[in-house]
Protein backbone atom coordinates (compact mmCIF):
# COMPACT_ATOMS: atom_id res chain seq x y z
CA UNK A 1 0.00 0.00 0.00
CA UNK A 2 1.17 3.49 -0.80
CA UNK A 3 1.88 5.83 2.11
CA UNK A 4 -0.53 8.28 0.52
CA UNK A 5 -3.54 5.96 0.86
CA UNK A 6 -3.00 5.00 4.50
CA UNK A 7 -3.92 6.71 7.77
CA UNK A 8 -1.48 9.38 8.97
CA UNK A 9 -1.08 10.16 12.67
CA UNK A 10 -0.41 13.51 14.31
CA UNK A 11 2.13 13.38 17.15
CA UNK A 12 -0.69 13.94 19.68
CA UNK A 13 -2.54 10.85 18.42
CA UNK A 14 0.51 8.59 18.73
CA UNK A 15 1.41 10.13 22.08
CA UNK A 16 -2.01 9.22 23.46
CA UNK A 17 -1.98 5.78 21.87
CA UNK A 18 1.52 4.92 23.17
CA UNK A 19 1.21 6.83 26.47
CA UNK A 20 4.17 9.11 25.70
CA UNK A 21 4.57 12.87 25.42
CA UNK A 22 4.18 14.65 22.09
CA UNK A 23 7.79 15.85 22.36
CA UNK A 24 9.00 12.24 22.69
CA UNK A 25 6.99 11.20 19.62
CA UNK A 26 8.38 14.12 17.61
CA UNK A 27 11.96 13.21 18.58
CA UNK A 28 11.35 9.53 17.75
CA UNK A 29 10.03 10.26 14.26
CA UNK A 30 12.08 13.37 13.37
CA UNK A 31 14.49 11.56 11.05
CA UNK A 32 12.45 8.44 10.32
CA UNK A 33 12.10 7.69 6.59
CA UNK A 34 8.57 8.12 5.26
CA UNK A 35 7.42 10.75 7.78
CA UNK A 36 5.88 13.90 6.33
CA UNK A 37 7.36 17.13 7.69
CA UNK A 38 5.79 20.47 6.86
CA UNK A 39 7.54 23.65 7.92
CA UNK A 40 7.54 27.29 6.99
CA UNK A 41 11.23 28.19 6.73
CA UNK A 42 10.43 31.73 5.57
CA UNK A 43 8.56 32.70 8.72
CA UNK A 44 9.80 36.04 9.99
CA UNK A 45 9.55 35.23 13.70
CA UNK A 46 12.21 33.29 15.55
CA UNK A 47 9.80 30.41 16.19
CA UNK A 48 9.47 28.06 13.24
CA UNK A 49 6.10 26.36 12.69
CA UNK A 50 6.60 22.64 12.07
CA UNK A 51 4.00 19.92 11.57
CA UNK A 52 4.65 16.20 11.17
CA UNK A 53 2.39 13.35 10.09
CA UNK A 54 3.38 9.71 10.54
CA UNK A 55 2.01 7.10 8.12
CA UNK A 56 0.54 4.06 9.86
CA UNK A 57 3.11 1.70 8.28
CA UNK A 58 5.97 3.86 9.61
CA UNK A 59 4.45 3.90 13.10
CA UNK A 60 4.10 0.10 12.97
CA UNK A 61 7.72 -0.28 11.82
CA UNK A 62 9.02 1.87 14.68
CA UNK A 63 6.81 0.07 17.20
CA UNK A 64 8.10 -3.34 16.03
CA UNK A 65 11.68 -2.10 16.22
CA UNK A 66 11.20 -0.77 19.76
CA UNK A 67 9.44 -3.89 21.05
CA UNK A 68 11.82 -6.41 19.43
CA UNK A 69 14.40 -6.02 22.21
Amino acid sequence: MSHMAEKHYAPAELAEKWNLSQDTIIRMFDREPGVLIFENAERSSSRRRRTIRVPESVAERVYRRLTAR
